[in-house]
C-alpha cells in the first residue's frame, strides 16, 4: 500500500527534491500532500512579496513620485547600478545599449571602461531586456502599460508628472526585485522543511524570518543593491548543497544545479566569493572530520571550479575572481585531498592529521592568493585585508576609514543579540546548536576509538547538520566583524531554528510531547516580540523628497554642457550620472584600486591641503565642476570620522590647518568660482590655468 502512494507524480505537482523526500517519508508524499506543501511555499512567497512591497511604498510613496524623484531615491551605488538599466532601455536597440555600457565614457572620465566587467551588472542587462520585450509586446497588442497623472506637491513647488504601472522603468525594475525576493521566501520554506524533515520546520523558518525581518534583509529599503539579486540564489544553492550532502550517491544533475546556482549567486555580487570561501572551508572541515568522504567533496569542488571559470568568462576576465581567496582555497583543498593520503600515509581519523590538513589549507590559501595577486598585479581587493587589520590591530588609512566609519562596516551592534534573544531566535538556535555539537563530539569520540566500522555508522553521522553548524559559526564571525554581513547570519539562524522540529535531534523529546504542541508554543512566545517588530515596520510612513538635490540636478541640466565633467561626493556623483548623464570622475563602487586613488584626489577638497594643489590634481582628471557639500566638512558620525579628521591620518603634515572645504564655503576664489549654491550644495567651477 505504501509503495502505491509514491508512484511518479505529474511534473506540475512535483518539488525538485521530491524523490529524496519520498524515500525518507513515503506515507506523507501523496500528490495532495506535495501540492499542499507547494501551496504553503507559494503562500509564504506571496506574503513576503506583499510585505516588502508595502514597506517600500509606505516609506517612499514611490508610486506618486516623479521620474526624477524616483531616480534620486536610488541613492549612492543604487543610482549607479540603475543608471545602466536606464541606458540600455533608452538606447535605440538592446544591443546598442549593451555596447554602450561595455564602452562607457561617463563613469570614470576620461577612461573608457567595460562596466559589465567591473560592476556586476548582469541583473540590469537581464531586466532591461525583459522591460524592452514587455513594452514591445504590450505596444503591439495596444495594451497600456502605465497610467500618468499630475501631482500637485504644494508649498510653492511646481507640479510633477507621476506614472504608475510596469511601463514605468523604475516601477518595473523594483517590481522584479520584489518578486525575486518573494520567491526567496518560498525557498526558505522548502529549505526549512527539507532540513528538518517536517513542514513545521518550514513554518518555523518563515515565521522567524518575519519576526526578525529588519535584521534579515534590507531589500525593502534598498532594492537595487547587489545582495537583492544575489542572495536568493545563495538560499537555493545551500538547499541544493544540503540535498547533495544528505544523499549517499551524488548524481550529475545535482552538481549541474549546484553549479548554475553558484553562477547566479556570484555574477550579481562581488562579495559572493567571500561567502563561498566560508562555505568550502566549512565543507573541508566536515570532510577531514569524516562526516563526508573526500570523493563527494571533490565533486562539490568541481562544481565550484566550473562556476568560477564560467563567471570569469562572463565577467570578461575579471582578474579579481582568479586572484581571490576563494579560488586559491579551491585549488589548495583539491590538492590536499589528492596528496594527503599519499604523503601522510595514515588514517584520516587521527587528530594530528586534522591539524596538519587545516594548517596546510590556511597557509596554502594565503600563500597562493598572494602569489596570484603578485603575478597578475592585482591590488583591487587589498582594502579587504586592511579592513580586517583595522578590526584586530587598529590599522588606519584613508581607504580603510572610508569603510569603517560607515555604520554598516562597523562591528555588530550590541543590541543585535538582544533583539535576537527577545524573539527567542537566539535561544532556540543555541539549543539546536548545543544538541548538534554534543552529538558530533560523541560521534568523533567513537570515530577516534577502535570501534568497528558498523558500529560507527550506527552513530550520529549527519554531515549536513555539522556543515550548517560550522557555516553558522562562520557567518557569526563575519557579522560580528562587519555589521552589514548579518544579512547572512540572521536568515541562517532562521533556517537553523527549523531543526527544533527534527526527529533526528529531538526524537527523544517528541516521545514525551507532541511536536506540533512544542512548535506552536515556541511560535506563540516568539510572536510576542515578533509581532511588535512587524508593527514597527508597518508604522513607518514617509514620502521621499530631496529639494536641494532636485534643484542641483535641474540646474546642471540647464546650465552646463553635455560634456561637462563633474567631481564630488560618491553618492552625489551617482545621482549626477543617472539623472543628468554628465561625465563623472568618481563613483560609489569603491572596489577598484584605481577608483580609490581617484576618489582620494576628489576628496582632497575636504582635507587641509592648499587650494592650489587640490585644483592642480582636479585639472589632471579633467574636472570642470566640483560639487561641494558642507555637511561632509562638518558632520561626524563618530570620533575620528569627519572628513578633515580622516585626512589628518592620511596627511599629518597639514594637520591643524583650516579645512579647505571650510575656506571654499566662505570664498572659493581665486582657484574656483561658485556658480550655484543652495542649502546643501555649492557648485565650484574649476578655473583653467
Amino acid at each position: 500500500m505504501v509503495g502505491m502512494l509514491i508512484l511518479p507524480l505529474p511534473s506540475w505537482c512535483r518539488c525538485p527534491l521530491l524523490s529524496h523526500w519520498e524515500a525518507q517519508k513515503p506515507h506523507q508524499h501523496s500528490c495532495c500532500w506535495i501540492c499542499f506543501q507547494n501551496f504553503l511555499a507559494a503562500f509564504a512567497g506571496v506574503l513576503h512579496w506583499c510585505h516588502i512591497t508595502t514597506l517600500f511604498e509606505n516609506d517612499r510613496h514611490f508610486s506618486h513620485l516623479s521620474t526624477l524623484e524616483r531616480e534620486m531615491a536610488f541613492r549612492t551605488e543604487m543610482g549607479l547600478y540603475y543608471s545602466y538599466f536606464k541606458i540600455i532601455i533608452e538606447a535605440p536597440s538592446f544591443w546598442n545599449g549593451v555596447w554602450a555600457i561595455m564602452n562607457d565614457r561617463l563613469t570614470e572620465y576620461p577612461l573608457v571602461i567595460n562596466t559589465l566587467q567591473r560592476f556586476n551588472l548582469y541583473p540590469e542587462v537581464v531586466l532591461a531586456s525583459w522591460y524592452r520585450i514587455y513594452t514591445a509586446i504590450m505596444d503591439f497588442l495596444g495594451v497600456p502599460t502605465k497610467t500618468c497623472w499630475t501631482v500637485n506637491r504644494g508649498k510653492g513647488l511646481s507640479p510633477v508628472e507621476s506614472c504608475e504601472g510596469l511601463g514605468d522603468p523604475a516601477s518595473f525594475y523594483v517590481a522584479v526585485i520584489f518578486l525575486l525576493n518573494g520567491l526567496m521566501m518560498s525557498l526558505f520554506f522548502i529549505y526549512g522543511t527539507y532540513l528538518s524533515g517536517s513542514r513545521l520546520g518550514g513554518l518555523v523558518t518563515v515565521m522567524c524570518f518575519f519576526f526578525n525581518h529588519g535584521e534579515c534583509t534590507r531589500v525593502m529599503w534598498t532594492p537595487p543593491l547587489r545582495e537583492s539579486f544575489s542572495y536568493p540564489f545563495l538560499v537555493l544553492q545551500m538547499l541544493l548543497l544540503t540535498y547533495i550532502l544528505r544523499i549517499p550517491n551524488v548524481n550529475t544533475g545535482s552538481l549541474i544545479a549546484l553549479c548554475v546556482s553558484n553562477i547566479f549567486f556570484m555574477l550579481p555580487w562581488q562579495f559572493a566569493q567571500f561567502v563561498l570561501l566560508t562555505q568550502i572551508a566549512s565543507l573541508f572541515a566536515v570532510c577531514i572530520m569524516g562526516y563526508i568522504d573526500s570523493g563527494k567533496l571533490q565533486k562539490i569542488l568541481s562544481a565550484h571550479m566550473v562556476s568560477l571559470v564560467v563567471c570569469f568568462i562572463l565577467m570578461f576576465g575579471n582578474s579579481m575572481l582568479l586572484t581571490s581567496y576563494y579560488a586559491a582555497s579551491l585549488v589548495v583543498i583539491w590538492g590536499i585531498l589528492e596528496l594527503s593520503p599519499k604523503v601522510l600515509k595514515s588514517s584520516r581519523r587521527e587528530v594530528y592529521i586534522w591539524v596538519i590538513e587545516g594548517c596546510a589549507w590556511l597557509f596554502g590559501t594565503v600563500t597562493l592568493k598572494y602569489l596570484t595577486s603578485l603575478a597578475f598585479g592585482i591590488a583591487d581587493d587589498a582594502h579587504i585585508g586592511n579592513i580586517l587589520k583595522s578590526k584586530f590591530i587598529g590599522y588606519k588609512d584613508f581607504d580603510t576609514l572610508m569603510y569603517t566609519c560607515a555604520a554598516e562596516f562597523d562591528f555588530m551592534e550590541k543590541e543585535t543579540p538582544v533583539r535576537y534573544t527577545k524573539t527567542l531566535l537566539l535561544p532556540v538556535v543555541l539549543v539546536v546548536l548545543g544538541v548538534i555539537i554534543k552529538r558530533a563530539i560523541k560521534y568523533l569520540m567513537w570515530a577516534l576509538s577502535q570501534a568497528g566500522q558498523c558500529e560507527r555508522e550506527e552513530r550520529f553521522n549527519h554531515g549536513e547538520l555539522v556543515y550548517h553548524a560550522l557555516q553558522l559559526l562562520a557567518y557569526s564571525v563575519l557579522a560580528i566583524l562587519i555589521m552589514r554581513l548579518k544579512l547572512f547570519l540572521t536568515p541562517h539562524l532562521c533556517v537553523m531554528a527549523s531543526l527544533v522540529c527534527s526527529k533526528q535531534l529531538f526524537g527523544w523529546l517528541f516521545c514525551k510531547i507532541q511536536p506540533k504542541t512544542l512548535v506552536f508554543a515556541i511560535l506563540a512566545l516568539m510572536a510576542i516580540e515578533g509581532s511588535a517588530n512587524l508593527q514597527t515596520q508597518w508604522n513607518i510612513m514617509g514620502e521621499f523628497s530631496n529639494l536641494p538635490q532636485e534643484e542641483l540636478l535641474e540646474w546642471i541640466k540647464v546650465n552646463t554642457r553635455q560634456d561637462a565633467v563633474f567631481a564630488g561626493a560618491m553618492p552625489t556623483m551617482a545621482s549626477v550620472k543617472l539623472s543628468t548623464l554628465r561625465p563623472i570622475v568618481n563613483h560609489p563602487h569603491y572596489e577598484d584600486a584605481g577608483l580609490r586613488a581617484r576618489t582620494k584626489v576628489v576628496y582632497s577638497m575636504y582635507s587641509r591641503k592648499p587650494a592650489k594643489e587640490v585644483k592642480r590634481e582636479l585639472i589632471k582628471l579633467g574636472v570642470n565642476y566640483y560639487i561641494l557639500e558642507e555637511s561632509l566638512c562638518v558632520s561626524r558620525k563618530k570620533p575620528g570620522c569627519s572628513m578633515p579628521e580622516i585626512w589628518d591620518v592620511e596627511d599629518p603634515a597639514n594637520s591643524g590647518k583650516i579645512p579647505l572645504c571650510t575656506l571654499m564655503s566662505k570664498d572659493s576664489r581665486p582657484y574656483f568660482i561658485t556658480v550655484f549654491e543652495n542649502s546643501n550644495y555649492r557648485v565650484l567651477k574649476v578655473l583653467k590655468e
